[in-house]
Order: structure tokens, then C-alpha cells, then sequence
């Protein structure tokens, strides 16, 4: 039987994820691991919930899953705002939560991702990641630490044999989440998280939702002239009011 660890699985896109896995009759029991507990509404009788936040300093609960072989991080936040507007408080959580906590739940588990034997892994970046993010100058930095070591490691993973790899995946903004003042909505995530899932499951490195409708183009004017781009960044956000 397949078992699941799904870090930041209590809403959002990582709840959809977590709620598809243990529809799966070869899934037997997905781990969440988040600061709040799944809602009521959403519970299910596979899900096992581990409270932590990922500021503490203490990441020995990882090591307790040891039965598991999908590991899916999805857990992470931003706030939109000049940078003059932030205090160093959430500057330092950011950095925290959004990219060094990932870095020390994949240590964990990388004995167990280089290994051979199959194991899973996705985690959520964005394409705040890719490009100049103004007005998501945090955010966007914290997402670029992710590129890079998602990256690395998937070329450490080839050169050591093994033909498991980390899948980044990087959207823009997503709906049915509560990451821009929204809520959960699991009927509006769902196509999402099958994409993910089927992304993962093939082993894929990369995987930028929209790519071909949006985020090619998007992609191809900041490599064209990134300062151009993100003026057009930075007035799309501010005419946008999220």
C-alpha cells in the first residue's frame, strides 16, 4: 500500500492534492503535516494530521514518516506589498517557511529520494521564482532560492543513478486557495491537483501550469528586457487590487 506525506495539506491547492491521493484504493493513509488542523468539512478517514509550524526550530517530526513513499510540500505564503511597507519580521518567516524549512524537510528524506527504490517528491514553488516579482519582492526571492536547489539536487539525482526526481511546480495565481484573501475550494483545485499528481507520478521535473497559454510568453518578455517586464509586473499587480 501507498502511504503519503503532504506538508501544508490542511487548505488549498495541498488539501486538493492530500483529498486525491487517499481517494485512491492503493493509498492507504496520507500524513498532513500544517500549523491548523483539515476543517471538518473536509476531513477524511485516511488523513492523519501532525500539527508543526514550519518556523521552529525543532524538525526531528519528519524523520517519524518513515513508511511513506510521496512527499509533497505545498506549504508557503506571501504577502503583496512594496517592500518599504514590510517589516523584518516577515521577511525572516518568508525566507523561513517558503524556502529554507523545504530545504530541511527534503534533508530528511533524501537518502530515501536518491535511493533507487521509487519515491515521489513535488514541491510548490511559483513563478514568482522565474522573474523580477515587485510588489512580491520577498516572496519571489524565497521561490528563486526554491528553483535553484530543486534544480541542483535533480542533477545530483541523475548523476547518482537513481530515476527519481523533485518536480517543481510553478503556477501564477491560484484559484479556490486561500492565498489571496480566498477560500478553500476544492471543486476549483481539483483539475490542478490531478495535474500535479500526474506530473509527479511521471517522474517530470518541472511543471509550470498555463505555460503554453500565459507564462511562455510571459517568460520570453523578461528575458527579452527583465526591466521592461516587470514595470509591466508591477503595473498588471497594482491595477489588478489583490
Amino acid at each position: 500500500m501507498s502511504r503519503a506525506l503532504v506538508v501544508g495539506g490542511a487548505n488549498g491547492i495541498g488539501l486538493a492534492v492530500a483529498t486525491l491521493l487517499a481517494e485512491r484504493d492503493a493509498c492507504d493513509k496520507v500524513y498532513i503535516v500544517d500549523r491548523v488542523a483539515v476543517q471538518e468539512e473536509y476531513a477524511n478517514p485516511k488523513f492523519c494530521f501532525r500539527e508543526f509550524d514550519l518556523r521552529g526550530e525543532d524538525f526531528a517530526l519528519f524523520d517519524d514518516f518513515k513508511n511513506i513513499d510521496t512527499l509533497v510540500i505545498t506549504a508557503g505564503f506571501g504577502r503583496l506589498a512594496h517592500f518599504a511597507d514590510v517589516d523584518e519580521e516577515h521577511v525572516m518567516a518568508s525566507m523561513t517557511v517558503n524556502a529554507t524549512a523545504v530545504m530541511r524537510i527534503i534533508h530528511h528524506f533524501y537518502g530515501r529520494i536518491a535511493d533507487k527504490k521509487p519515491f515521489r517528491t513535488a514541491i510548490m514553488g511559483s513563478i514568482a521564482g522565474f522573474m523580477s516579482s515587485p510588489l512580491f519582492a520577498v516572496y519571489g526571492a524565497s521561490k528563486a532560492a526554491l528553483k535553484i536547489f530543486i534544480e541542483s539536487l535533480n542533477v545530483e539525482l541523475e548523476m547518482c543513478g537513481t530515476t527519481n526526481r523533485i518536480l517543481h511546480v510553478a503556477p501564477g495565481a491560484i484559484k479556490g486557495t486561500s492565498f489571496y484573501r480566498g477560500v478553500t475550494d476544492l471543486n476549483v483545485t481539483r483539475a490542478l491537483a490531478e495535474e500535479i499528481i500526474e506530473h509527479m507520478e511521471r517522474g517530470d521535473d518541472l511543471f509550470i501550469p498555463r505555460y503554453d497559454e500565459v507564462y511562455r510568453e510571459v517568460l520570453e518578455r523578461y528575458h527579452n528586457d527583465f526591466r521592461a517586464e516587470g514595470i509591466h509586473s508591477y503595473e498588471y499587480k497594482m491595477q489588478s487590487n489583490r
